[in-house]
């Protein structure tokens, strides 16, 4: 889940909503897995020059201690993940989001074939990045090539080189779908998402309608009128049944939201070679 708007409590975000990302902990409805319970992370901007995170190995509906520091930090921007693992360890630095100086990073889905391509791909990271990776997993890998090809300059390139690179690789080491993500990435002045995988079948995400037509088709509906004016939610499941209020991120897509209008424009991987 991202979430941008108005400062808000992180306990109204994660807790609150009636399918809310704890709930989709448990009982996730469009999820690979029903239950993602091999960890969970937060990220937020504050006070600080970068971002802060918090990340457990425990199940998101377990930990106590994330439930006394949602009620506590009030924030503007927030990254929030929970993790179903794929194949690698469940530790603290596998749980996402990842973070790079301003940056954050989160991503559903895999890379598949990554036992047989991590090497290769990780050979491609940056040297004056390398040493900054932590962890095993395949979502950090693609988040260091994306800082490689760019990312901070240019966000939508950087992830379209990275796509294109790891689907090069694993083209050439024989796995025939690569790539299957949805990504969110922020610096902390836009929001950018994707949603993309090789085979054209991708996970779910979806974004919230602006908050000045939902209060007019739901009136009667009070968290709407709690809400900034400029709240954007991009999540991977609808956080509450309500008619008009989500919109599905196109097949292929990639969108930005910031201060300005946003934009939704077609994703295509690009071959760095």
């Amino acid at each position: 889940m991202a979430y941008w708007g108005e400062p808000i409590l992180v306990e109204d975000l994660l807790f609150r909503p009636e399918h809310s990302l704890i709930d989709q902990s448990l009982h996730s409805r469009l999820g690979e897995t029903t239950t993602n319970g091999d960890g969970f992370g937060i990220g937020w901007y504050g006070e600080g020059a970068e971002p802060a995170v918090y990340k457990g190995i425990e199940p998101a509906w377990n930990d106590s201690n994330l439930r006394e520091i949602a009620g506590q930090v009030r924030t503007s921007r927030l990254l929030a993940h929970v993790r179903a693992s794929t194949g690698t360890a469940v530790q603290r630095s596998n749980c996402h989001p990842f973070r790079h100086d301003r940056w954050l990073w989160v991503h559903n889905g895999a890379l598949r074939g990554f036992s047989e391509i991590r090497r290769d791909l990780l050979m491609a990271v940056d040297p004056t990045l390398f040493s900054d990776m932590e962890g095993s997993t395949d979502t950090e890998a693609l988040f260091y090539l994306a800082l490689t090809f760019g990312l901070v300059d240019d966000p939508l390139g950087a992830v379209a080189r990275a796509v294109g690179f790891v689907e090069d690789v694993g083209h050439a080491n024989g796995v025939e779908h690569p790539v299957q993500m949805t990504v969110a990435t922020t610096n902390g002045e836009s929001l950018w998402v994707f949603r993309y995988s090789s085979e054209r079948r991708s996970r779910s995400l979806f974004f919230s309608t602006r908050l000045s037509a939902l209060r007019a088709l739901h009136p009667e509906v009070e968290v709407l009128r709690e809400l900034g004016g400029e709240t954007r939610f991009v999540v991977s499941e609808p956080l509450r049944d309500l008619e008009g209020a989500w919109n599905e991120v196109p097949e292929s897509s990639a969108a930005v939201v910031g201060s300005g209008a946003d934009a939704i424009w077609p994703f295509a991987p690009i071959s760095p070679v």
